[in-house]
């Protein structure tokens, strides 16, 4: 079975439990807070999914460097990914030197110094 194939398999797995969980606690009356909770983790059940689709792994390795020294940056990185492939304009999977072409478009416009020390 193929990596996307498993991947696919599992966020059907994870979906059909959330959805359980949820069935489960309309029925009993019980806590809105644990719905919404559960809602939350399903959906990032599923962003992580199409990451790790989308992503190879050395891809997922430098975002995840950068989400620990800018988490905002990290997050839009995500954020526009994901939008990307549910447009359908990703072909194949992202690697590193993409993610890296990706981050430094996204990057701010960074002012360039030159500093020249005087004589």
């Amino acid at each position: 079975m193929s990596g996307r194939q498993e991947d696919d398999d599992e966020l059907e797995e994870l979906r059909r439990q959330r959805l359980e969980e949820l069935k489960e606690q309309q029925e009993t009356g019980g806590g809105d807070d644990q719905a919404v909770e559960a809602q939350r983790e399903a959906a990032e059940a599923q962003k992580e999914a199409m990451l790790r689709q989308y992503l190879t792994d050395g891809a997922r390795k430098r975002l995840n460097t950068v989400r620990m020294s800018k988490p905002d940056r990290a997050d839009r990185i995500e954020q526009q990914v994901l939008a990307l492939a549910q447009s359908g304009r990703i072909q194949g999977r992202i690697d590193e030197d993409q993610m890296k072409q990706l981050l430094q478009e996204l990057s701010p416009d960074s002012k360039r110094f030159n500093i020249k020390r005087r004589r």
